[in-house]
């Protein structure tokens, strides 16, 4: 187990240093100049396409979702540990400054899944019993269709299968395991059994069943999280200005808090608010194009717009809360982290500590275990669906069953395995994923340009 967390931490320390910043950021940054800045001129258009919707079954169809089931599915794949252990990782790792680079990749990944979403609806299928269905793959082969073509589609579709179907659903069952457990002292590996059987009955259902799951189960994990980190902030409302304070100080002075020297500790803040800012909003990795081209709509560009809504949701206000609630509490105003890290706070216990210094031990570990048991599980049944689309396109429908069996299995084996190895898995496959992603993005930037309100 330490030889292969030496080995992954190797690998992903070049390709989150190097590879991820420019490629994420530049992608970012080519599609916010080439949509004149889609996520600020449309931002509005897309509120009105999502809350000026709700209540309503719009265009639902067999074999499609809504628009707002489309966003739903999204956001629960993108709202999940990487909101809260993701998060806290980030800080501990690389400061509080971390978080403003985080908003950084987010600002320009709403660009990036403008893109993603756009093309995933331009290039999705319809398979003669009507389910409809797209994604990375589908856009890959009409950027490159030929023999390249076909490879990185088939190198994409084993990543997604491994990075999420796997891999990722076993970081997140491995959180629900440790929270459960710190918080209802519960073993671990037996709270794995009942989320495994769960998610299991809900895979049988298909993608409509974990549509209708995730637009019941994302607004409500929401508003109770939210509310319980707001509560928090009003008791410490007399930090929150210096807890700002940290984050902008620290992005460009990480130095002060994390060590080393500064380019060192530059390098440690930005590749942390990157690497795990794509661990939480998904832009440019992507996975969430498979839920965006499900939707019915109109026009590609309606549910590009909707697609940014979930990067800003997910980033500034899920992790956002996550960020002010850690840093208020645990290093603003002499917390036990304003001087660096301590031995006894890890990433899987930043949060819980959080809440228990307002809320107390039991209530504070009890909040976020359930939380993050939302979160987590939501995001499990999503990238269960996203790693589906991937392992029928390659192997056909014999494939999806041998699949849904597997990923139960690793749900379960996820509760029960090192977080750490776990963790740098994920983030392997992860940034693996990127790589086809952006080079057929960037080569389909005409399609992006086409569309309507560009």
């Amino acid at each position: 187990m330490e030889t292969a967390l030496k080995v992954v931490q190797t690998i992903n320390m070049y390709l989150s240093d190097y590879i991820l910043v420019i490629l994420l950021v530049g992608c970012g940054l080519f599609f916010s100049v080439k949509t004149r800045f889609v996520q600020v001129r449309c931002f509005g258009e897309a509120m009105k396409h999502v809350f000026g919707r709700l209540g309503r079954k719009g265009d639902e169809q067999e074999g499609g979702l809504t628009s707002f089931q489309a966003l739903t599915t999204a956001i629960a794949a993108q709202v999940g540990t990487g909101n809260i252990i993701g998060a806290c990782g980030a800080i501990l790792t690389g400061g509080p400054g971390a978080i403003f680079w985080m908003w950084i990749i987010a600002f320009f990944g709403m660009a990036t899944i403008y893109a993603e979403a756009v093309l995933a609806q331009k290039t999705r299928v319809t398979e003669n019993d009507g389910s409809v269905h797209g994604g990375p793959v589908y856009y890959i082969r009409k950027a490159f269709p030929n023999g390249f073509g076909r490879f990185l589609a088939g190198f994409f579709a084993v990543a997604i299968i491994l990075a999420l179907g796997f891999m990722g659903c076993m970081v997140q069952s491995n959180s629900i395991g440790e929270t459960c457990s710190n918080a209802f002292g519960i073993p671990a590996w037996i709270v794995g059994i009942p989320v495994a059987v769960v998610a299991g009955f809900i895979f049988i259902g298909g993608a409509q069943r974990i549509a209708s799951v995730t637009e019941k189960l994302v607004p409500v994990m929401a508003v109770i999280y939210l509310a319980g980190g707001l509560v928090l902030l009003i008791c410490r409302i007399q930090y929150v200005p210096e807890t700002f304070v940290m984050i902008f100080r620290y992005a460009f002075e990480p130095q002060a808090i994390i060590g080393g020297g500064f380019g060192y500790a530059l390098k440690t803040a930005v590749t942390q608010g990157v690497k795990r800012g794509l661990f939480s909003n998904e832009a440019g990795m992507g996975s969430t194009p498979h839920a965006h081209a499900m939707a019915n709509v109109k026009d590609p560009h309606d549910q590009g717009v909707v697609a940014m809504l979930g990067v800003f949701i997910d980033t500034f206000v899920v992790l956002t809360m996550t960020a002010l609630i850690v840093i208020s509490t645990l290093y603003a105003g002499n917390g036990v982290l304003a001087g660096g890290a301590a031995e006894s706070v890890s990433k899987t216990n930043m949060a819980q500590l959080a809440f228990a210094s307002v809320f107390g031990d039991s209530a504070g570990n009890i909040f976020i275990a359930v939380c993050l048991l939302f979160f987590a599980f939501s995001t499990i049944i999503s990238w269960n669906l996203f790693g589906r689309i991937n392992v029928k396109y390659l192997f056909g429908d014999t494939g999806v069953k041998v699949y849904s069996v597997l990923a139960v299995v690793f749900i379960f084996l996820g509760s029960c395995l090192s977080n750490d190895l776990v963790w740098e898995l994920t983030d392997t496959f992860n940034q693996l994923m990127v790589l086809p992603n952006v080079l057929a993005l960037l080569a389909l930037a005409s399609l992006v340009k086409g569309t309507k309100g560009n």
